[in-house]
């Protein structure tokens, strides 16, 4: 796989030698439009025919069109205008200023002369002869005042969007469908590794155990996804470095339990049984503890199930032994995760509402892509400030929990690691009528 890594054409020149081939296809469309569809010769139009066109009051071959209009024209600064004009009042019989030409006009002025076919070789504004110096052609409009006072507007017939032009917008509509699709293929082939690494930063926030990227493509993104993976794998050996550290402090601490336990058989009866006391509330920690980082280091096998049945078999339970548990009903709630995890998150939730509210409130909905759990009792409730430390390992809220009801302070920590490990989360929260309400969110 290394070797053929390698051999591929980096990034960047795949980017550009298809950006270059892009550019070169459509000026081979743009040469080829000049080959195939030439410019058309340009009517022209002399002083003479449009005089006889404003005598005649209409033009037999329709190429000019002759209308009345009451507004006075627009007068121009153009010379040649100027001398095109004296040459039709010549022709008419009229005074000079009588007629006024306007060649060019549009509505986009930056734009005037744009449209104009350009004119044959020799025929310069220094080198065309005087018959031509006289000719119209293009745009124009000139504007003859008739005895009523009104004035007489000639112009060409035919707008400037001509079967010429309209044929330059279809071979341009060409050209960019030909050119869309391959700025589509560079657009996704650039976006697509980027899309690959967001899911999978994604999964591994999930699941840091989970598959690493495949080490392929262009130089570049084989570099990445390399050093992707050796990041997974150092978060991964950090992990188990730190849960391994703890579990064998937590195993090694019973040996001098034990012994102290021992040395305890001798000691008067008041003093053995306080002690026994502490020593068993150690002994159960310190299985908490053990069973916290097993779990953390569990490999999770992710499957489809319904959240509403493992609800269900938990509230059950609690409700044989005697408890206050209420599942509120509603439609199933199928995701994937790993049951015995969540089964776990359940009955930590719903045995914590027991032990200290002595009564749980479970409601199970979707919102959108997410599934929400919700367990709720009407308690003493938590501290502002305990909320925010709630879900710290071996936190307990004393201050609104009892002492005697035990409890090692791993349970929500467990809960929110739990959710956090499937894509979610959780939170803790007083009820405005009293008592908690614990939410955990899971992608569905």
């Amino acid at each position: 796989m290394r070797s053929s890594v390698q051999r591929s054409w980096p990034l960047f020149l795949r980017i550009f030698a298809l950006m270059l081939g892009t550019v070169l296809l459509v000026q081979i469309l743009n040469f080829a439009i000049l080959l195939m569809m030439p410019p058309p010769t340009p009517a022209i139009f002399t002083a003479n025919r449009v005089a006889a066109v404003a005598r005649a009051g209409r033009d037999p071959t329709g190429l000019l069109k002759s209308e009345i209009s009451n507004g006075p024209p627009r007068q121009t600064d153009n010379p040649r205008d100027r001398r095109v004009a004296a040459s039709i009042a010549g022709d008419l019989g009229l005074p000079r200023t009588k007629v006024t030409v306007e060649t060019e006009r549009s509505a986009m002025p930056m734009f005037a002369g744009a449209f104009r076919p350009p004119m044959a070789m020799g025929m310069g504004p220094r080198h065309h002869p005087p018959s031509f110096d006289t000719a119209l052609f293009g745009p124009f409009v000139v504007s003859i005042e008739t005895p009523d006072g009104r004035w007489r507007v000639i112009q060409p017939s035919h707008n400037m969007i001509g079967p010429w032009r309209m044929r330059i917008i279809l071979w341009f509509l060409v050209a960019m469908a030909v050119a869309a699709p391959i700025a589509w293929a560079l657009a996704r082939r650039v976006a697509k590794p980027i899309k690959l690494f967001a899911a999978a930063a994604e999964r591994l926030g999930r699941d840091p155990r989970t598959d690493p990227l495949p080490v392929a493509g262009p130089p570049e993104i084989a570099e990445a996804a390399s050093a992707f993976n050796l990041m997974q794998e150092r978060l991964n050996r950090y992990v188990e470095d730190r849960t391994t550290l703890i579990a064998a402090v937590a195993h090694d601490l019973r040996t001098p339990l034990m012994r102290l336990s021992l040395r305890l058989e001798k000691a008067p009866d008041d003093i053995r049984a306080s002690s026994e006391g502490d020593i068993q509330e150690m002994n159960q920690r310190i299985g908490s503890a053990m069973a916290f980082v097993r779990d953390m280091t569990r490999h999770v096998r992710r499957q489809k199930l319904d959240l509403r049945s493992l609800a269900e078999s938990v509230t059950d339970d609690f409700a044989d032994r005697g408890d206050a548990v209420v599942l509120h009903p509603g439609d199933a709630l199928a995701l994937e995760g790993d049951a015995p995890s969540l089964k776990a998150l359940l009955a930590n939730l719903v045995g914590n509402a027991v032990k200290y509210a002595g009564h749980a409130d479970v409601r199970l909905r979707r919102e959108g892509g997410v599934a929400i759990v919700e367990v709720s009792d009407s308690g003493p409730g938590m501290a502002q400030a305990d909320l925010e430390r709630a879900f710290e390992p071996f936190f307990r809220a004393e201050q609104s929990r009892n002492r005697d009801t035990g409890g090692s302070g791993l349970g929500l920590a467990s809960v929110r690691a739990v959710a956090r490990g499937h894509g979610g989360d959780a939170t803790i929260a007083n009820r405005p009528d009293g008592g908690l309400i614990a939410q955990v969110t899971l992608p569905v």
